[in-house]
């Protein structure tokens, strides 16, 4: 039985079998004896997308209190759901994604303490994913930037629309009818002046 610990762009944990390019935290969420979640859904603002493979350190997933062990299909899926490079494994794509964001939303010197806090603000309404309104028409949205539409998920690439699934990204072919934002906006502007989030291999328009 996989464990519940893989993560949609609405930034809800799942079970899956599916594996993902990139593992992340929000702190410790899990029972180690059960390996099983808590009722809540994190426990430090610090959302992180990490590397699965860091000076080859294994790790029992969920075996220990140090922290709970999340996968995503590539970063695009995890900036959606609100998480941000780690300072420690993945420093110089952190250091990138801080210069992209304070150039993009007009800041110097930003602690990764004070992205997180304008990240916390933007990912959750209560405990729901927080959904915002389109900043631009939805091909004019940056690479790597995620949208939403009923309970589906797409990925724009070159001002495409491609359909999120555990699996990777298949070719829209729906209407697009209420759509939303679902990267966080401070997030889309640093893709927007240069951050560029790693895609999952199917992440092609066709």
């Amino acid at each position: 039985m996989p464990l519940r610990n893989r993560v949609t762009p609405f930034g809800d944990i799942v079970a899956t079998a599916e594996r993902g390019m990139f593992t992340g935290n929000r702190g410790i969420i899990h029972d180690p004896l059960t390996k099983t979640l808590l009722n809540k859904r994190w426990s430090n603002p610090a959302w992180l997308i990490c590397l699965c493979d860091f000076r080859g350190r294994r790790r029992e997933v969920m075996a220990t209190r140090s922290w709970t062990e999340l996968f995503f299909l590539d970063e695009a899926t995890a900036l959606a759901a609100g998480h941000r490079p780690c300072f420690y494994c993945r420093r110089e794509d952190a250091n990138r994604f801080r210069a992209a964001w304070e150039q993009g939303n007009g800041v110097t010197g930003a602690k990764a303490s004070e992205i997180d806090k304008m990240l916390h603000a933007e990912r959750l309404d209560g405990r729901a994913k927080r959904l915002h309104p389109l900043p631009c028409a939805m091909d004019e949205l940056p690479d790597g930037a995620m949208i939403a539409t009923g309970d589906a998920s797409y990925l724009i690439v070159q001002g495409t629309a491609l359909r999120w699934s555990f699996a990777g990204y298949d070719e829209a072919r729906e209407p697009y009818n209420d759509v939303a934002l679902l990267t966080p906006p401070s997030t889309v502007r640093a893709l927007r002046t240069g951050y560029r989030a790693i895609l999952h291999a199917s992440a092609v328009p066709r």
